[in-house]
C-alpha cells in the first residue's frame, strides 16, 4: 500500500481493519470537564495557572480556563451517547487526580463525590457499548502537591502518584480494563518546565521573562525522571495486585514528531536519529530497556539522573502497550550554533528542526497551531520505526487529530464545513492501516482527537479539534461537523 492520497480507495472504510481493530476518540479531564470547584475537588495546577500567577495568565491566548470548558460534568451522557452514535467502540477519557484525592495524598482523604462521578461515566460509556479507555493524569497535577513539595520536581511524588493509581485501579478496575499511566510525559516536561508555557509555569527567566522561578536546563529531566518511576511503580502495583483478577491492560501514551532528514547527507540523518531519542527515545528507551538513549546520555551527561537497579529492574518492559500520539512532523539538521550561556533541554540535542526544506517548500500544509503541519506519511514512519527500535510492541494511536482556528466571524453553517479534517483523518488512517498490513506493525487500533471542541491549553478556545462543533455562545450546544458525518459512515458502511 502506498501512502499517497491517489491510492487511497474511493470506498475506504473501516472494513479495510481488522475486526478487533478498535476506533474511538479522545479528551481529557480539565479540557472537557468544567465543575472547577464543585462537588469536593481540590484544584490542580492548571486552575492555578489560569487565574492566580500575575502575568502567566497572560500565556492563555484568549485569557481563558476550564472553570466551565465545555461542561461534560454534567453533560457526559449527552456525549458519550454523541460518541457511540458515530459508530466508535471506545471512548478514551482522564481523570482529575484532584476531584477524587483534593490534597493529592490518598492517606489524607478520598472524595466519594468525585469517585461517584467517574463511576457515571465509566457505566455509560460501557452502557453505550463503548470500552474505556481511561488516562491516569493528563497534566493536572494537584495543587496541593506542587505547594507541598514542588509537585513533579520530587521523588515524593512517587509515593503519592502510585497510590492515586492504586486507589482507582480498585475502584474501577472491575470494568476499566485500558489503563495509560500519563499522557504526552515529554510535554509536561518541555512545555510546563522548559517553555513555561504550560501549568504550573517553571523555566528560565531569559527564556520566558513570564515564568516566576525554573531553570530549563535541568529541570525538564528532573520531571522527566520522576515520570518514569511514577509510571513504574503504578505498573508495578497494577501487575502484582490487580492486572490477574482484573483482566486488563497497562501502558503509557507517548507524543513525538516524526523527524525527516533534511538532505541525505549523514550529519542530518544522524540528525533525524538524534531528534527522535531526544522527543521519543528519552521515554521509550527507559521503558523498554530501563536506560536513557545512548545519543541522550552522551549530550547530557550528568543533568541525567541515574537509574538504581531496582528502578531499572521496575522500568524495564514496564508497559502491555504504548499508545502513540503523532500529529505533524519536521526536518532535523545539526546545529553548530548553540550558545554556551542559553543551554535548556530543547537546545541539548545540537539540533535545528525546521519545517522547510533547502528550497524553502513547508514539509506540509500548515494547521492553526504554529507548531503542526500535516504530514501523513510520518505516522506511517514512526509507527515502523517503533516496531523495528522497540520489539513490536502493541500500538494504539491514542490521539491524531487537526485543528483550525475559532473563527468568530465565520457561521455555524460555514464551520461545520470541515472536509480539510476528513482530508486529515483519510490520510492518516490509510497510512496506519500501511504500517499494518505492509510492515506487519503491531497496531490495534486508533482514536481522533477529539470528539469535541474543547479548551486547547495555552491557546484556550481559538482551536477547534473537533468532531462535534461546540457553540460557546449558546449554552455550549453540541453540533456534529461534516467530518463527524464521514466518520459516522466510515466506521458503519453497511448501514
Amino acid at each position: 500500500m502506498a501512502g499517497d492520497a491517489a491510492d487511497i480507495p474511493t470506498n475506504f472504510n473501516r472494513s479495510y481493519f481488522p475486526d478487533d481493530f478498535i476506533f474511538g476518540t479522545a479528551t481529557s479531564a480539565y479540557q472537557i470537564e468544567g465543575a472547577s470547584n464543585i462537588s469536593g475537588k481540590g484544584p490542580s495546577v492548571w486552575d492555578t495557572f489560569t487565574h492566580e500567577y500575575p502575568g502567566i495568565f497572560f500565556m492563555i491566548r484568549d485569557k481563558s480556563n476550564g472553570d466551565v470548558a465545555v461542561d461534560f460534568y454534567h453533560r457526559y451522557q449527552e456525549d458519550i451517547r454523541n460518541v457511540k452514535n458515530m459508530g466508535f467502540n471506545a471512548f478514551r477519557f482522564s481523570i482529575s487526580w484532584s476531584r477524587v484525592i483534593p490534597s493529592g495524598r490518598r492517606r489524607e482523604g478520598i472524595n466519594e463525590e468525585g469517585i461517584e462521578f467517574y463511576n457515571r461515566v465509566i457505566n455509560e460509556t460501557i452502557k453505550q457499548g463503548l470500552q474505556p479507555f481511561v488516562t491516569i493524569f493528563h497534566w493536572d497535577t494537584p495543587q496541593a502537591l506542587e505547594d507541598k513539595y514542588g509537585g513533579f520536581l520530587s521523588p515524593n511524588i512517587v509515593r503519592d502518584y502510585r497510590e492515586y493509581a492504586d486507589l482507582l485501579f480498585e475502584r474501577f478496575g472491575d470494568r476499566v480494563k485500558y489503563w495509560m499511566t500519563f499522557n504526552e510525559p515529554w510535554a509536561l516536561s518541555g512545555f510546563a518546565y522548559d517553555d513555561g508555557l504550560f501549568a504550573p509555569g517553571r523555566c528560565s527567566s531569559w527564556v520566558n521573562d513570564q515564568c516566576r522561578a525554573g531553570n530549563s536546563a535541568t529541570e525538564p529531566y528532573i520531571v522527566a525522571h520522576n515520570l518514569l518511576l511514577s509510571h513504574s511503580s503504578a505498573v508495578h502495583i497494577y501487575r502484582k495486585n490487580c492486572q490477574k483478577t482484573q483482566n486488563g491492560k497497562i501502558g503509557i501514551t507517548l507524543f513525538t514528531f516524526w523527524f525527516e532528514p533534511l538532505s541525505n547527507r549523514a550529519a542530518d540523518i544522524k540528525a533525524s536519529k538524534t531528534a527522535l531519542d531526544f522527543m521519543f527515545g528519552l521515554w521509550m528507551d527507559p521503558l523498554t530497556y530501563g536506560r536513557y538513549p545512548r545519543t541522550v546520555q552522551d549530550l547530557v551527561g550528568n543533568k541525567l539522573l541515574s537509574f538504581t537497579d531496582e528502578e531499572t529492574q521496575l522500568l524495564r518492559e514496564s508497559y502491555d502497550f504504548i499508545g502513540l500520539q503523532y500529529y505533524t512532523s519536521y526536518y532535523a539538521k545539526p546545529n553548530a550554533l548553540v550558545d554556551p550561556d542559553r543551554i535548556r533541554y530543547k537546545t541539548d540535542s545540537n539540533i535545528t528542526e525546521t519545517p522547510y526544506d533547502y528550497g524553502g517548500n513547508l514539509i506540509g500544509p500548515q494547521a492553526y497551531s504554529p507548531w503542526f503541519y500535516i504530514y501523513p506519511k510520518g505516522i506511517r514512519h514512526l509507527l515502523n520505526y517503533t516496531k523495528d527500535r522497540y520489539n513490536n510492541p502493541i500500538i494504539y494511536i491514542t490521539e491524531n487529530g487537526v485543528d483550525n482556528l475559532n473563527d468568530e466571524t465565520q457561521s455555524i453553517e460555514e464551520a461545520l464545513k470541515d472536509e480539510f479534517r476528513i482530508d486529515y483523518y483519510r490520510k492518516h488512517m490509510w497510512n496506519t492501516l500501511g504500517s499494518l498490513k505492509d510492515y506487519n506493525v503491531n497496531v490495534k487500533g486508533y482514536f481522533a482527537w477529539s470528539y469535541l471542541d474543547n479548551f486547547e491549553w495555552n491557546i484556550g478556545y481559538t482551536s477547534r479539534f473537533g468532531l462535534y462543533y461546540v457553540d460557546y455562545k449558546n449554552n455550549l450546544t453540541r453540533i456534529a461537523k461534516n467530518s463527524a458525518i464521514w466518520f459516522t459512515k466510515f466506521l458503519n458502511p453497511s448501514n
